[in-house]
């Protein structure tokens, strides 16, 4: 059974940054595109970024380009989202995702998702 476990989630200020890591286990994570989402106060889950399963080519959503970069370690099953500049409207659960049916992050980017975690909040206050 495959499982996802974020942590790093947090409050903060404007400005400020937050690094969360994802760590999977169950199956072969160098093998998958993982990625990022979000959900946040009265809002539909959104796509942040996502990455290949070499960590050579990642795609992000435009508010996001520039401030967040993803990133994995293979070797220890772990994704992450280095987080700077944050702002306000960044306030939301992120939640790590993998596609298990690819290397590359075309699925994810459309939200076609198939392993979820459970979602760590990241709070920014002005």
């Amino acid at each position: 059974q495959v499982q996802l476990i974020e942590t790093g989630g947090g409050s903060v200020q404007t400005g400020g940054s937050l690094t969360l890591s994802c760590v999977v286990s169950g199956r072969t994570f160098s093998l998958y595109a993982m990625g990022w989402f979000r959900q946040g106060p009265g809002k539909e889950r959104e796509f942040v970024a996502a990455l290949n399963w070499d960590g050579n080519n990642a795609y992000y959503e435009d508010s996001v380009k520039g401030r967040f970069t993803v990133s994995r370690d293979n070797a220890k099953n772990t994704l992450f989202l280095q987080m700077s500049s944050l702002k306000p409207e960044d306030t939301a659960v992120y939640y790590c995702a993998a596609d298990s049916s690819s290397a590359y992050f075309y699925g994810l980017v459309r939200g076609k998702a198939d392993y979820w975690g459970q979602g760590t909040q990241v709070t920014v206050s002005s």
